[in-house]
């Protein structure tokens, strides 16, 4: 045989085996846990949370890339749409999904998959909800973070009423597309409104549009200022909010310090990304083989007063030292 046709031959076979071997390598490895993130709002109105949440998995020795993988699911705002996304991380056959942005998404996850562990982060009831059958003793496949929705409610009114004292008529804007939230948040303002003496007007709003004739709305019927209920679609749209406020002169308060950073007046509210972050912490725990069944749900106990001086001063309000004094922060 020539010379070079065998000194060719060795060329191949090395070469060949040079590539076979990480390929093999590779094939060795072994494969990555998958964890479904599923979320009713968008990766641009929630960014700072997943930062939370990837925290919280660090906490517990993942990281996103490296030790497990991430499938991350958005509806924008489209609580119909969430369903279906709950079901596309069930066919890709996640370990765990993490449920977060409100009911619609924990619900959905929970409908999805029997099996599959869900952890969620909402503020109505998770029980009432029939998620979990306690808080002490999850007994299914989901558990975690439940915020304090009717309290919470209840301070914000009495926040707004001390930073307005004349204020009688507020309006309260929900989005009805979203049922479970428009629920609780009604039952809670409903509650809570009469004690601090406010009379409620209900607008309505599950578009760009809608949210702008519900301003004309409120202006028309001349209210007092509004209160914006807990939604991923008004998180997704929370400089459209402010900016209408801030333009027709009208007062609000917001459930998130997101609100308030783009320049809503005021929110309170429990501190989200801490939540995130102890959603992450249960994923983990999850992961390393932790049973839903097993953890308790977690009542959040970090919240979180920001009030915007400047949007303050827009609306030719004074804020009371009380206020200034319990706030955790003031933006300037």
């Amino acid at each position: 045989m020539p010379f070079g046709q065998v000194n060719r031959r060795k060329f191949i076979a090395a070469v060949g085996g040079a590539v076979a071997w990480p390929l093999a390598a590779r094939a060795q490895q072994p494969t990555l846990p998958v964890i479904g993130f599923l979320n009713s709002a968008s990766l641009e109105a929630v960014a700072d949370r997943v930062r939370g949440f990837r925290q919280g998995l660090k906490d517990t020795g993942y990281l996103e890339g490296e030790s497990v993988a991430v499938e991350y699911r958005w509806s924008n705002g489209r609580v119909d749409q969430t369903p279906a996304l709950a079901s596309e991380l069930v066919q890709r056959k996640v370990a765990v999904i993490a449920a977060t942005g409100g009911a619609a998404a924990a619900l959905a996850a929970k409908a999805a998959s029997a099996t599959i562990p869900v952890v969620f982060s909402l503020a109505q009831d998770p029980v009432g909800l029939g998620l979990v059958a306690s808080l002490a003793r999850p007994g299914g496949n989901a558990t975690g973070i439940n915020f304090f929705s009717g309290e919470l409610v209840a301070k914000r009114l009495q926040l707004l009423r001390e930073l307005i004292p004349g204020a009688a008529r507020v309006a309260v804007l929900v989005n009805p597309s979203n049922t479970v939230n428009t629920d609780t948040t009604l039952k809670d303002v409903q509650a809570a409104a009469g004690p601090v003496g406010l009379e409620i007007r209900i607008v309505r709003a599950s578009t760009i549009s809608e949210i702008n004739a519900a301003f004309t709305t409120v202006m028309r019927e001349r209210l007092d200022a509004v209160f914006v209920g807990q939604d991923g679609f008004f998180n997704s749209r929370r400089v459209q909010l402010t900016h209408l406020a801030s333009r027709y002169v009208l007062p609000a308060t917001y459930g998130g310090r997101d609100f308030a950073a783009a320049g809503g007046l005021m929110s309170y509210g429990s501190d989200i990304t801490d939540a995130y972050r102890q959603v992450g912490v249960y994923v983990g725990r999850i992961l390393k083989g932790a049973k839903p069944a097993d953890l308790p749900v977690v009542q959040a106990s970090k919240f979180e007063l920001v009030i915007n001086a400047q949007a303050a001063h827009i609306l030719g309000l004074t804020v009371p030292p009380s206020l200034l004094s319990l706030a955790d922060e003031v933006i300037e």
